[in-house]
């Protein structure tokens, strides 16, 4: 009786069904006994007064219903709650049920830093979207999409696998790596997976509704745009780098990143995503490799512009050598606001858990006062204390929750 009772937990959207079934029962009982008294003329003798009777007639059919609840929870538990207990059941009911509510939130980026914040934003809201980056083109994404002509995967495959209801078995099948074997040693098999479910479906949009199937994802993994892009990048010192992964490398310093073609098209579903939004999350990520190129696509950059949603960028915690060697997070914003525009973020998060004096030996973003066209920054301890060049996607998403829940 008290696992029975669990299920009446406020706010699993039970108790409305059952009140909802037992009024249907009083109405069907109504019937039938009007059926009797007018087609058949019954006449039941008066034992008690009217009242007692009618109390004394649903006393025993509550009666009769409580039973019959308890005996079929006894009979079917074994096979409902076979491989979950039923607190399991129940917690897993009122969670879902607290984030179909959640905010719609879209995260924009690309690379491990995407990912790292989807993993962690999953826990508060089911309402979530994930624009992707397609400029990728090193390793097993960009043989593909010079071979096959495909939107390269990888970013893609991360961003299923964080957003999976359960990121164990499938999650790692996606994430393997083949070590060896002529034309596989090297490939992922989430990539090849996304690459034929491409040639199946027809389309790579298709491809990840359909492979999000297959992971129970709960959001929507949308690219940028369906069109393929090259990255330039122009140095300070006149010299031009193209393609993501050679940017990435460069030692030059960075004055100005573009795509082209410049105008590409962007995917219809990311617009719609951002106008819906209430809050945007911008990276964590590669600034120059992960980040801007979604930002770079004109529509998209417009929307997130027009959008009433909070914006919110996420800056990196640690630096990367040759891209963004010497930044701190007024390099970041200022470069992210050279590439967009005025009022394009609302607010700053920023980790403050590495000191200056750490910052040699870890190469981490420096902290300290920051003086960025006014925009608020916010600090927390976001970064992944094993892993000091990466965010901690719990405490990274559970800050993000609350600038978001104090701006509204």
């Amino acid at each position: 009786m008290s696992l029975l009772y669990k299920l009446f937990y406020f706010g699993l959207g039970i108790k409305r069904w059952l009140l909802l079934g037992l009024i249907g029962i009083m109405i069907c009982s109504l019937g039938i006994a009007f059926i009797i008294k007018n087609v058949f003329d019954f006449v039941i003798p008066e034992l008690l007064p009217g009242h007692l009777e009618g109390v004394i007639v649903g006393i025993v059919g509550l009666g009769a219903i409580g039973f019959a609840a308890i005996g079929l929870y006894r009979s079917l538990s074994p096979i409902l709650f076979s491989s979950l207990g039923i607190d399991q059941v129940t917690n897993t009911v009122y969670v879902r049920r607290a984030r179909s509510k959640g905010p719609k939130i879209v995260a924009l980026g690309g690379g491990t830093g995407l990912s790292v914040v989807l993993k962690g934003l999953k826990i508060y809201s089911d309402n979530l979207s994930a624009i992707v980056s397609v400029g990728d083109d090193g390793g097993s994404s960009g043989i593909l999409r010079e071979q096959l002509g495909l939107i390269p995967p990888g970013d893609f495959r991360n961003c299923l696998v964080a957003l999976a209801e359960d990121e164990s078995l499938v999650g790692k099948l996606f994430q393997y790596r083949f070590s060896k074997g002529e034309g596989l040693q090297g490939h992922s098999f989430g990539n090849l997976f996304i690459a034929a479910m491409t040639n199946i479906t027809g389309g790579f949009d298709q491809a990840l509704i359909e492979s999000s199937k297959v992971l129970s994802v709960n959001g929507n993994i949308l690219p940028s745009t369906l069109s393929p892009i090259e990255l330039i990048a122009d140095l300070a010192d006149g010299g031009i780098v193209r393609g993501e992964s050679k940017i990435g490398e460069t030692d030059g310093d960075i004055k100005r990143l573009s795509i082209e073609p410049a105008q590409v098209e962007a995917y219809p579903k990311s617009i719609d995503a951002l106008y819906d939004a209430e809050l945007i999350v911008l990276g964590p990520g590669s600034l120059y490799t992960s980040v801007l190129p979604s930002l770079l696509v004109p529509e998209i950059n417009e929307a997130i512009s027009k959008s009433s949603a909070y914006k919110i960028y996420v800056c990196n915690v640690a630096i990367q050598p040759g891209e963004t060697s010497g930044y701190g997070i007024n390099e970041h914003v200022n470069a992210l606001l050279n590439h967009t525009r005025e009022g394009f973020v609302d607010c700053i998060i920023g980790n403050d858990l590495v000191t200056l004096e750490e910052e040699s030996s870890v190469s981490n973003v420096p902290v300290g006062p920051t003086n960025v066209k006014g925009i608020n920054v916010i600090y927390g301890n976001i970064m992944d204390v094993e892993n000091k060049y990466r965010h901690e996607s719990n405490s990274l998403a559970d800050l993000i929750i609350k600038v978001y829940d104090k701006s509204r």
